[in-house]
């Protein structure tokens, strides 16, 4: 399973890139919007530092504004894709996209139907927002399960990427049932690295080392 980061925030993506780990990068207006500088040249610094997909999304709420947006997008690095919400207008613009060779990345997939028509006009991903549905006391993994086994069925080439990630047992629980991207914070690609007895273990071999480096210099 892939790893993306879901973050606008340079710094943070440039102190993961180099462990190796991470696939690519998510975006949305949000994030950028928290961050100081020119988008694009934001997005572009994060394209060069990861060199993988990159989802930049539209403002735009109507088709050819979406398209128009979509193509300029494009334009900023080769490794961008463009983030469509979903909708008629979204699904629209996503076939005219995909159609020119730009992938998209389609947001805001909330049901199994909804991810069925992003993959029938060519998404190149498909964003279930699990947490979200967590919040309303649904079970988000119940829907990536479900879109997993639809994509498999028809050998869709769409990838399910698990995104409003809260916690490292959402990225377990998505491996489990082949997704095959989650997007997380950066708070949650942390927790994946941690766990008491390993923190434990470490403490106890230094200082069993401390103690036979000590007992040397006695001898």
């Amino acid at each position: 399973m892939k790893l993306f980061m879901d973050t606008g925030n340079l710094r943070d993506i440039e102190a993961f890139a180099p462990l190796g780990i991470i696939d690519g990068v998510t975006t949305n207006p949000s994030l950028m919007a928290k961050e100081a500088g020119e988008p694009r040249e934001i997005l572009k610094e994060i394209c060069r530092t990861v060199k993988g997909p990159v989802s930049a999304e539209v403002i735009a709420t109507d088709v050819e504004a979406m398209i128009r947006e979509g193509r300029d997008l494009a334009t900023i690095d080769p490794h961008i894709v463009v983030k469509l919400p979903f909708g008629k207008a979204g699904v629209q613009a996503c076939h005219a996209l995909t159609a020119e060779g730009i992938p998209v990345n389609m947001t805001l997939i909330f049901s199994p139907t909804q991810a069925l028509l992003a993959a029938k006009v060519g998404a190149a991903y498909v964003s279930p927002f699990i947490g979200r549905l967590d919040d309303i006391a649904t079970d988000g993994m119940d829907l990536i399960e479900q879109v997993v086994e639809i994509f498999d069925n028809y050998e869709f080439g769409t990838e399910v990427l698990v995104a409003s990630v809260r916690h490292p047992i959402h990225v377990v629980q998505a491996a489990r049932l082949g997704a095959d991207v989650c997007t997380c914070p950066t708070t949650v690609i942390e927790a994946l690295f941690k766990h008491p007895l390993t923190d434990l273990g470490l403490e106890r071999f230094l200082k069993d080392y401390e103690k036979a480096q000590a007992a040397r210099a006695h001898l």
